[in-house]
């Protein structure tokens, strides 16, 4: 029986559609009970599907946290290249990575209390997101900084490499200290802040 190219399609929405609820799902467990204490069936129960569809969909609550990670990965990875290409200087392409990334973690805080405290909960998945987008992301970082050093934009006796774990490094603690934080206030606005202390450093000149 042959199959139109539309019902093809729509079954890909319809499996497409099911895959975000219950990933939409598992953001919201993980982050109100924590990686190790959630259950298949609790994602099944936010989602509003039977426990077995969720496996239709996913091997195991580990490969849903990996398909969290990665789709937010590619997403933010995605944009970031699309909104960078559009900037020539190197500081400006540096500062828009800065204001995406808090802005995209400010927006939604159960996938930044995911990404900051669930994805850490041990040595394996470190490892594990470590080698993948984030890595991607890192390049990203780096290759902008050898661009300005080439430009003069930016010190030529600094590692690359060494600048973009610190920028990075920087903006993942303000994630951390507003999830943490009992007070609220929008996470954005932090990115330039950082890059003031990033750009400009400490010493008086």
């Amino acid at each position: 029986m042959l199959h139109s190219d539309s019902s093809i399609e729509q079954a890909r929405a319809v499996v497409a559609d099911k895959r975000e609820a219950i990933l939409r799902a598992a953001i919201k467990v993980f982050a109100q009970k924590g990686y190790f204490n959630s259950k298949v069936a609790d994602i099944a129960k936010e989602a509003g599907i039977a426990d077995g569809t969720v496996y239709l969909y996913f091997k195991s609550k580990e490969e849903i946290l990996h398909s969290v990670f990665d789709r937010a990965m590619e997403e933010f990875i995605a944009e970031g290249k699309r909104e960078i290409a559009e900037i020539e200087e190197a500081d400006k392409r540096l500062q828009r990575i800065a204001q995406l990334h808090l802005e995209k973690l400010g927006a939604d805080r159960d996938l930044a209390i995911v990404f900051q405290v669930e994805l850490r909960g041990s040595t394996k998945f470190m490892e594990e997101f470590s080698g993948g987008g984030f890595a991607e992301y890192l390049e990203i970082i780096q290759k902008t900084i050898q661009e300005g050093q080439k430009t003069g934009v930016f010190r030529k006796d600094l590692r690359p490499i060494t600048a973009a774990k610190i920028l990075y490094g920087a903006l993942d603690e303000m994630v951390t200290n507003w999830i943490l934080s009992k007070r609220a206030y929008p996470l954005a606005p932090m990115a330039d802040e950082v890059l003031k202390v990033y750009f400009g450093g400490v010493l008086q000149k």
